[in-house]
């Protein structure tokens, strides 16, 4: 029997200047998540709990970013996975989920690190366009923003921050 490819998924890593709890908190609670990662959303840090991320809060249903997903585990201030899907632009795997895991490090009082890893994923076509989009949109846009709100305060939406500065 051949061995299986290696599984291709997008990693991520931040160390942030805030306590542990904060940074939990950001990922954990609809006030946090509207903080950094959307302008909207709806979470229940449940097992099977909703983990929605509303990018366009304001779109039709199926056209807001990331609806229908769900908190699969977590270990309170160490481990949350949920899972993920593809935006409205890419409707060939829009209605298939992917898998992100992410794991929260205390580095110091007031210092956090945050690893993520994002799994799941198919390949050619809008697989491939979708793991492109997103090596993009968490290395470049959400982690980024994550560390905007702790250095300069939540994010506001209705101006969002140009991030090419760090």
């Amino acid at each position: 029997m051949a061995a299986d490819p290696v599984e291709r998924a997008i990693f991520g890593e931040i160390t942030l200047t805030a306590g542990l709890d904060e940074v939990w908190a950001a990922w954990t609670t609809e006030e946090g998540v509207k903080s950094f990662f959307a302008p909207d959303c709806r979470i229940a840090l449940e097992p099977d709990g909703p983990y929605e991320i509303y990018f366009n809060p304001d779109a039709p249903a199926g056209q807001r970013g990331g609806e229908g997903l769900r908190v699969l585990a977590f270990q309170p201030k160490k481990m949350l996975s949920f899972t993920w899907n593809a935006p409205p632009t890419l409707p060939e795997v829009r209605g298939q989920q992917t898998h992100v895991i992410l794991r929260f490090y205390e580095v110091g009082a007031e210092s956090t690190r945050v690893t993520l890893r994002h799994d799941g994923w198919g390949e050619g076509g809008q697989w491939d366009e979708a793991f492109e989009y997103f090596e993009s949109a968490w290395n470049i846009v959400v982690l980024p923003r994550l560390r905007y709100r702790f250095k300069h305060g939540p994010v506001n939406w209705e101006n969002p921050p140009d991030l090419t500065d760090g």
